[in-house]
């Protein structure tokens, strides 16, 4: 029986990426919806949610109106424990919504680096340098276990039970469409101290590759246990 997914997107080049494959192999007919043309009214109730990432803060509801009905959507559905998948913009709606406070973090973290503290279901992860792309961090929800972090942001994954899981970095990025990305945040890039286009595009040649692999088994082991 096909399951129903929804993925929540805030800009067009940050989609589902590498977990697109093996979420349509666990049996899940992919639905996206735009955040800004698309209301919270037709998203319905799907067997998954995917709420993924963005350049906006949770906190900017004063200039992105609909973010409180996004917020709204994604609290209902946590409260009802049905399950859900945050990335980055994604991770920090879920945690504003479980009612964490969400707020700019002591500096930009962008690029590849490794996590420190990994435990749990990102076990498969441990060393395994990954994609940051975030100036905002948050409070660990009530309720959420802790499963990794870095020395710039301490929360960078946590899970509500077994139904709720949330990655601050990107474990779903690879190398196809990565351009899109260089493209995207040109502006947001030239801003970040020690951060290069040439230096990014590398980095994610050399080391994309692998870390999708692990970032596919994380999402696989989580999905087997729903």
């Amino acid at each position: 029986m096909t399951k129903t997914l929804l993925a929540v997107r805030h800009v067009a080049f940050e989609d589902l990426g590498g977990f697109e494959a093996p979420l349509k192999d666990a049996g899940y007919a992919v639905r996206y919806a735009d955040m800004g043309i698309d209301g919270v009214a037709g998203f319905g109730d799907p067997d998954l949610l995917v709420v993924l990432g963005g350049p906006l803060g949770v906190y900017e509801d004063d200039h992105y109106p609909w973010l409180k009905d996004e917020i709204a959507y994604i609290a209902a559905r946590l409260k009802a424990r049905k399950p859900t998948l945050g990335i980055c913009l994604g991770a920090q709606l879920m945690a504003r919504a479980l009612g964490a406070r969400v707020y700019p973090g002591p500096a930009k973290e962008i690029g590849w680096k490794s996590l420190s503290m990994v435990s749990g279901l990102l076990a498969p992860l441990a060393d395994q340098p990954v994609l940051h792309w975030h100036g905002d961090t948050f409070d660990l929800p009530n309720g959420a276990t802790l499963l990794a972090s870095t020395d710039i942001c301490r929360n960078q994954a946590y899970v509500l039970g077994r139904y709720g899981l949330a990655f601050q970095f990107h474990p779903e990025a690879q190398g196809s469409g990565f351009e899109r990305w260089l493209i995207g945040h040109a502006c947001e890039i030239a801003a970040a101290p020690g951060v290069t286009v040439t230096g990014l595009r590398a980095d994610t040649a050399q080391l994309a590759s692998t870390a999708i692999i692990k970032g596919r088994q994380v999402l696989r082991d989580w999905l087997a246990q729903l």
